[in-house]
């Protein structure tokens, strides 16, 4: 039904809370898609580096001006509620967000494959493995002050801090000074399968996309090399399994 509505002053209680989500959701995609075509303009190693110094500025901006507008303080470019929370329900939200990242990935590959297929969602999956891998990297970089050429040891503490991490089990084992291997010991995606009787989802070409670009993005010298990743049989300890490899030239 068409509302009669010169502006947002004439909208009532129950309109303007929709409005208030649609304005985040807008300043969302808008952020998106001047990423997208910065990285399309000048390619995507560039398009990380002007992110970098937008996303400082962005968020002050707006957390300086929505704190102003709600009343919560924020301190040192932060709001300072979140440096209040207890250790436990700090980790617990760290978990939530985690867990709508990975549902939020799942409600697009489902809502693409309803419309397109199979074949398509793929497709658009393993693209955005490609552009959001590496720029998951870069975040963690910039977190932990990791070093560019911090080698096999940066990748390993990379690893402990994707959104992955945070909900499924993972393990590495060090095989020798200049390798190691990863273990994806326990898939959120690939458990929930299991428990409904289906077969694993072959995910081994978007692994192919996700785990070169992450450890390169890391380091340019790490080389990856996939193990075991389904279609691909496996044992029931581990889904995947990728090797990572030092090469110093």
């Amino acid at each position: 039904m068409q509302l009669d509505l010169s502006g947002v002053e004439q909208m009532d209680q129950e309109q303007l809370p929709h409005f208030i989500l649609d304005a985040f959701r807008r300043i969302v995609v808008h952020y998106g898609q001047w990423l997208a075509q910065a990285e399309h303009q000048f390619g995507l190693e560039k398009a990380l580096e002007i992110e970098a110094s937008v996303w400082k500025a962005s968020f002050s901006n707006q957390i300086t001006r929505l704190g102003k507008t709600l009343g919560f303080e924020v301190d040192a470019g932060l709001p300072a509620f979140l440096e209040s929370l207890d250790r436990e329900t700090a980790t617990n939200l760290v978990k939530s967000l985690a867990v709508n990242w990975l549902a939020n990935d799942g409600i697009w590959f489902q809502a693409i494959e309803k419309k397109r297929g199979m074949n398509d969602a793929k497709r658009c999956n393993d693209t955005c493995w490609s552009r959001y891998s590496p720029f998951e990297a870069a975040r963690i970089k910039e977190l932990l002050s990791l070093p560019d050429d911090g080698g096999l040891d940066a990748l390993q503490k990379a690893l402990a801090f994707r959104m992955y991490a945070q909900i499924n089990a993972q393990s590495i084992e060090q095989t020798d000074a200049h390798e190691f291997v990863f273990f994806m010991n326990n898939c959120r995606v690939q458990a929930a399968r299991q428990r409904k009787g289906l077969p694993d989802y072959p995910c081994k070409s978007a692994g192919l996309v996700e785990y070169p670009t992450f450890a390169t993005a890391i380091d340019p010298r790490i080389r990856t090399e996939c193990i075991g990743c389904p279609p691909d049989e496996h044992p029931e300890e581990w889904f995947c399994a990728w090797k990572f490899t030092l090469v110093e030239t």
